[in-house]
């Protein structure tokens, strides 16, 4: 969730988004402050390269607010590929299910309105997650992390939202909950030898992590 103001008109720097996503953006902006939570357009693009790249079979987003980063994520996907979408916002979320089937994507996603590690934890035991894009509530991010690597599958890749918090994260005096709780948890991913992790300044920050 990106920490900015919302603005009406995206301007990308990489490639431009497609007529629905615009649209979300834009009927997203109206909403508000809120509208600050959702990704960048080229988080967006970035992510949809991504999957494009390792073409998961299964995917998880945690966090889903209008639905921006999961269409990301979901124009990516091969063909036999799906999309779980982890919220407990039903307003927000029907506002994603309306552009997922503009952009005829429906039948990509299931949305689960639930806590997510809730539905995480519900998912069949064989289950492997070979893609999860993390973006929620920050207090729980070592909680969804740990969720979601325990069903990692070998070639599988989380990628971790606002990971430098505006710059929050490297400053001292910076010691609200939120900035605290991103500070623990990049300092347990730092410490974390069972993973790989690259930092990049996309967006607000994103971190992705990988099984060594």
């Amino acid at each position: 969730m990106i920490r900015r103001p919302p603005r009406s008109t995206p301007k990308p720097s990489s490639a431009a988004s497609d007529v629905y996503k615009r649209q979300l953006i834009e009927e997203t902006a109206e909403l508000g402050w809120v509208a600050r939570m959702q990704i960048s357009v080229d988080q967006g693009n970035f992510l949809t390269t991504l999957v494009k790249a390792i073409r998961p079979k299964f995917a998880v987003e945690i966090g889903t607010f209008t639905g921006f980063s999961s269409i990301s994520i979901a124009r990516g996907l091969p063909e036999n590929g799906s999309l779980l979408c982890c919220d407990i916002s039903e307003k927000w979320t029907a506002i994603a299910r309306t552009y997922w089937e503009r952009a005829g994507l429906n039948d990509k996603i299931e949305l689960v309105l639930a806590p997510a590690m809730e539905t995480l934890d519900n998912l069949p035991e064989d289950t492997e997650i070979d893609f999860a894009f993390i973006d929620a509530d920050k207090g729980n991010y070592k909680n969804y992390y740990e969720a979601v690597l325990s069903r990692l599958s070998d070639h599988g890749m989380i990628v971790i939202d606002n990971v430098l918090w505006s710059g929050r994260v490297t400053l001292d005096s910076a010691v609200d909950e939120d900035t605290r709780s991103i500070k623990d948890f990049n300092s347990h991913i730092r410490n974390d030898d069972r993973v790989t992790c690259t930092m990049l300044s996309v967006g607000d920050g994103v971190s992705l992590i990988q099984k060594k």
